[in-house]
């Protein structure tokens, strides 16, 4: 089947910009994603946009794509290349067309290639992304057929040498070049490089050799994770093809915001309510920390807003695994009711505050704001 244009693919045209080009593949590889698309053949379709982006979003190998269209494959655009860029041509087919060389029998054949990647997103109480905690999850993903044990076939007597390329599965093709008409071996397209050719196929995988299910993973959430951070879980992507390794598993983390608790990098910030007298005459208060309530001396005389420091009381760092500081900040709360009882002690303390031999805060600052109203 002949190769669609790499533009047609992504839907954009030839004086595309890079952005639009990532906007398209963007857009195209969310819809057609196997993991989540209805779409039918979205897998070949998901292949085919993967293709194309990797092409038209390389300035270089655009380049040449628009120059020698989908024959660019077989030159080399890349600096370094031997004999002038031509470092992925295939020199062996044109001696073996000229000169009748022989070519050893698995070039051209499937190379084992790894499986793609799964990312999944875990969300996490504020707690125990300080303490870390083990966790299964369900990851859906594509293994091994179960039926056919990866061979895609009903029977092992179902599977025959291909027709096409004689079990070496590699065709030759010609086609014209800028050195001519050439002949090049390229992966059989009846047998896809397996060498083998399936009469019936398995009725699980449909040939295919994988089947989606639902795998088990055991999740360990490592100390002081924090929002938008991730772990990698390798081998516990999708099954990888003509025998490679599976693809990796990628876990971000989302927290949830404390009602008690902020955190700023590995310091945690809590609020911390004391009444009037409290911060006048001081106390000694408890203040609740992620690892339990700790006795806070505040000193008398305390002002709003003051912070305070409880070392080694934060979040550990996911690297190092040292803790962070706790800051706590003081709320002098202003009572909203008072009783007669309370207002005559607040009425005479504002008599002895003002009988105090120095001008008090108040008048310090009516002192200043009218001096310089007055110029």
């Amino acid at each position: 089947m002949e190769k669609r244009d790499y533009y047609d693919v992504l839907g954009v045209g030839k004086s595309a910009t890079d952005d639009d080009i990532k906007k398209a593949y963007r857009t195209l590889a969310k819809k057609f994603h196997p993991d989540v698309s209805t779409e039918k053949d979205a897998e070949a379709k998901f292949k085919e946009i993967q293709e194309a982006y990797e092409v038209l979003s390389d300035s270089e190998k655009r380049s040449q794509y628009d120059r020698f269209g989908h024959q660019a494959n077989n030159f080399g655009g890349g600096p370094g290349g031997g004999f002038g860029g031509f470092e992925n041509f295939d020199f062996g087919d044109i001696f073996s067309a000229f000169f009748g060389g022989q070519r050893t029998q698995d070039q051209g054949r499937a190379r084992p290639r790894k499986g793609s990647d799964i990312q999944r997103r875990m969300t996490i109480a504020f707690e125990e992304a300080i303490f870390g905690k083990k966790e299964k999850i369900k990851v859906p993903t594509y293994d091994e057929c179960h039926s056919c044990h990866g061979s895609g076939a009903r029977s092992q007597s179902d599977i025959h040498t291909c027709s096409r390329c004689k079990g070496s599965g590699s065709v030759i093709v010609e086609q014209q070049t800028l050195l001519g008409r050439t002949q090049t071996r390229t992966v059989c397209p009846v047998c896809r490089g397996t060498g083998k050719e399936i009469v019936n196929k398995c009725s699980t995988c449909g040939g295919e050799g994988v089947v989606k299910v639902n795998k088990d993973v055991e999740i360990k959430v490592p100390e002081g994770i924090e929002t938008g951070q991730q772990i990698r879980l390798e081998g516990f992507g999708n099954k990888g093809s003509f025998g490679g390794p599976n693809g990796d598993l990628y876990i971000v983390f989302e927290v949830k915001p404390s009602e008690v608790f902020v955190r700023e990098g590995d310091d945690i910030i809590v609020s911390v309510p004391i009444s009037f007298s409290q911060a006048a005459l001081g106390a000694d208060i408890e203040v609740p920390t992620v690892y339990g309530p700790v006795i806070l001396k505040v000193p008398a005389g305390t002002q709003p807003n003051s912070k305070f420091r409880i070392k080694e009381k934060g979040a550990p760092n996911v690297r190092t695994k040292y803790k962070g500081d706790e800051h706590v900040i003081i709320n002098v709360i202003t009572p909203s009711k008072l009783s007669p009882e309370q207002r005559r002690l607040f009425e005479e303390l504002e008599k002895l505050s003002g009988d105090v031999g120095s001008q008090n805060a108040w008048d310090k600052f009516k002192s200043n704001f009218g001096s310089k109203t007055k110029k």
